[in-house]
């Protein structure tokens, strides 16, 4: 069976970064499958599949495609019932999408501002072209602008993950004892962050760091990319 991850890179191809390809990197080895990352480009993503999506990542199992992490997720429960389960029932597909409303409107915020210039940074010089000019459509302003109260998002970065730390006094994951598909949709951010520009806004001895070390102690996680300081 071929099964491929097309998942977003910089310039450098070890350097995967997105937060929604790295929810289906988990997703695919919670469940314990055989898979290539394909090293994708904002410029390649149109090749995919004859223009199959317009953003990534994109699974090809076997010969089927499916876009977009949350769906990614959803298909491999159903494909593979078989194997660990990333939701555990309906109660964990809502809370999933819960914790993705929290992660996406609270977190990714947050993080655009504090590193979306060195995402810039980091890609190659096509992807620089087209980040900066879809990017500054969507905000109405220069990224430069836009980036420019990040020293305070980063000083108040660490409040916005109080939600996790309330959960992390009951249960090591936001799955329980053990993971589920709602850590990784936080993982992913936070993966996000620290591969773009660091961790050092958050503490050493933050409840929350600790999560994010046993996340990225899953899977072999730790290794899968070229990360910030």
């Amino acid at each position: 069976m071929t099964r491929a991850l097309y998942s977003l890179c910089g310039a450098d191809e070890r350097h995967f970064f997105s937060p929604h390809c790295w929810k289906a990197v988990m997703a695919l080895a919670h469940k314990g499958l055989d898979f290539e990352e394909v090293p994708t480009t904002y410029g390649r993503i149109a090749d995919i599949g004859g223009g199959f999506s317009k953003t990534v990542p994109v699974l090809d199992d076997n010969g089927r495609l499916i876009s977009d992490s949350f769906d990614i997720a959803l298909y491999l429960e159903e494909a593979y019932p078989d194997r660990p389960s990333l939701f555990k029932g309906e109660g964990g597909k809502a809370l999933s999408r819960m914790v993705e409303g929290y992660s996406q409107m609270v977190v990714h915020p947050a993080i655009m501002r504090i590193a979306l210039l060195d995402i810039h940074s980091i890609l190659d010089e096509g992807d620089k072209a087209y980040f900066r000019a879809s990017r500054e459509d969507r905000l109405g302003k220069p990224l430069e602008e836009f980036a420019a109260g990040r020293d305070a998002e980063r000083e108040a970065f660490a409040a916005k993950l109080e939600p996790m730390r309330h959960m992390l006094k009951f249960q090591p994951f936001i799955g329980g004892e053990t993971p589920l598909f709602a850590d990784y949709v936080v993982f992913g951010a936070l993966q996000w962050l620290r591969i773009a520009a660091g961790l050092a806004m958050l503490a050493p001895d933050d409840p929350v760091m600790a999560w994010f070390e046993r996340c990225l102690d899953l899977h072999e996680s730790r290794g899968r990319t070229v990360t910030a300081a």
